[in-house]
């Protein structure tokens, strides 16, 4: 059962760092601190049918399903 956790764990893991990697960056940086922002544009009022959107889910449940696999191998052994 450790074993096939462990398996499930890695694959989850290179999901995470793809989906991280192909995401592209945010050029306000520290800007966002005093509160900057571009969000009047017309393509970051539709972000959610984009493949950005896509990306930055797929990263939330693969961090999801990552702490999920790492508390459960922690119940296992």
């Amino acid at each position: 059962m450790a074993t096939v956790l462990s398996i499930l764990l890695i694959i989850v893991a290179l999901f995470v760092i793809v989906t991280v990697l192909l995401q592209s960056s945010d050029d306000d940086g520290m800007g966002a601190l005093s509160g900057r922002s571009n969000d009047n544009s017309y393509f970051s009022r539709s972000k959610a049918k984009t493949m950005e959107a896509r990306l930055a889910l797929g990263t939330k449940i693969g961090a999801a399903a990552f702490v999920a696999l790492s508390i459960l191998m922690l119940i296992v052994r």
